[in-house]
């Protein structure tokens, strides 16, 4: 069961068909970046090894030797280098070896990390048209129903079992708690994965002092999800300026601890200066079944939105809607620009809010959507019909994305 494919195979595995550049790979903590992206390579390197260390310190040219590169192979050998991002010198040591051997397809090169790889700017040579950006992300309904590339934006509805419905629900969509499947175990997880965030990742990120500052909110914002972050409460709380806060929540952000969302405006700079709301990438451990909802659809969005934008499919971003009188819908999917799908999430079964009409009509979206944990699975296509806001079930909805 620990050997379930996952969408990111398939991605990786189209991607070094058809693609010269590298593949960087990156996501949260134990979402399963190593086991997908060691399937079928054929050399393996951890900064984190000793011995690997060390062989990757020698420079790029004893790599190569180390993995035999000049020598005739049948096929495109695959070359993984993982949490490379940790030396000093990364982007030159990436530079040197895919321009002299793995450039014209002559190997697939495939980085990965836990942190946003571009959040990493310590020197080196800039490596832009060598890579691309795939963005992993925990199971979702969707990728347990069908795990080839997309090679579209939505999907044909189909029912996900009973038994994986409740365990993404219950276990979040990290690969081991969602496929163990046992309370106890997730619960020592999530304390554990928390644990090394802030033990370990942060200081990784280097250019913070206050450490303990960094940890203390890591652990309030994990207690948090689906809330509007205000900066000048935080800050009092920690004992920090608003600007303090601000830019620590972009390193957990980074991290991947959660994401923030603005509130969609065709003006930008009047968007990034209204305060976020924040989300968890774990939806498992929020207590408030509100909350909860919105979080597990929101993290089903996001993986969508970054999906189709990796894969060249558009250009997604993931907002939310709120006017100055206190409306509100909770997402808004932006294609290309443009509003394209407002989705407000409820738990249970209730009237249409009056929101989705309202905004719809203001932003021209032609989707809008009310999702309902609560409501069974019906074979329809969501997105049939537009013009006008629809109730459609989790179950249905969450099957068309990715």
């Amino acid at each position: 069961m620990n050997d379930r494919r996952r969408i990111y195979d398939s991605i990786l595995e189209t991607h070094l068909e058809t693609h010269r550049q590298m593949a960087f790979v990156s996501g949260p903590r134990q979402v399963g970046k190593t086991t997908v992206c060691r399937h079928g390579a054929e050399s393996y390197f951890n900064w984190d090894a000793a011995d690997d260390r060390r062989l990757i310190q020698k420079g790029a040219t004893a790599v190569a030797a180390a993995i035999g590169a000049d020598k005739a192979r049948a096929g495109r050998p695959k070359v993984v280098f993982d949490e490379i991002h940790k030396d000093r010198r990364w982007k030159t040591f990436l530079k040197g070896f895919f321009d002299v051997h793995a450039d014209r397809k002559k190997l697939g090169v495939v980085v990965t990390s836990s942190a946003r790889l571009n959040v990493y700017r310590r020197g080196g040579d800039s490596l832009m048209g060598r890579y691309f950006l795939y963005r992993m992300h925990p199971f979702s309904v969707a990728e347990c129903l069908r795990t080839d590339t997309p090679a579209e934006v939505l999907s044909p509805p189909a029912r996900i079992s009973d038994d994986d419905w409740n365990a993404l629900l219950r276990h979040g969509g990290f690969p081991e708690p969602f496929l163990t499947r046992s309370p106890a175990f997730t619960r020592k997880w999530a304390r554990l994965r928390l644990d090394q965030l802030t033990g370990e990742d942060l200081r990784d990120l280097g250019a913070f002092r206050d450490l303990a500052g960094l940890d203390q909110l890591a652990r309030i914002l994990s207690e948090r999800s689906s809330v509007q972050l205000n900066f000048s409460e935080l800050a009092r709380d920690l004992q920090v300026t608003a600007e303090t806060s601000n830019r620590w929540i972009a390193a957990l952000e980074q991290l991947h601890l959660g994401f923030t969302l603005r509130p969609w405006s065709k003006d930008i700079a009047n968007s990034l200066r209204k305060e976020p709301r924040w989300f968890l990438r774990d939806w498992s451990g929020v207590e408030d079944v509100g909350r909860r909802a919105e979080t597990f659809v929101g993290c089903h969005l996001l993986k969508a939105v970054e999906a189709w934008t990796d894969l060249g499919l558009g250009t997604f971003e993931l907002a939310y809607l709120r006017t100055k009188q206190g409306q509100e819908v909770d997402f808004v999917v932006v294609r290309d620009r443009k509003p394209w799908c407002l989705v407000e999430v409820k738990n249970g079964a209730t009237e249409l809010s009056p929101s989705l009409a309202f905004f719809q009509q203001r932003t021209g979206a032609p989707y809008a959507f009310q999702v309902e944990l609560d409501a069974p699975y019906v074979p329809v296509d969501c997105f049939k019909h537009h013009g006008l806001p629809l109730r459609v079930p989790a179950r249905t909805f969450l099957s068309q994305w990715v």
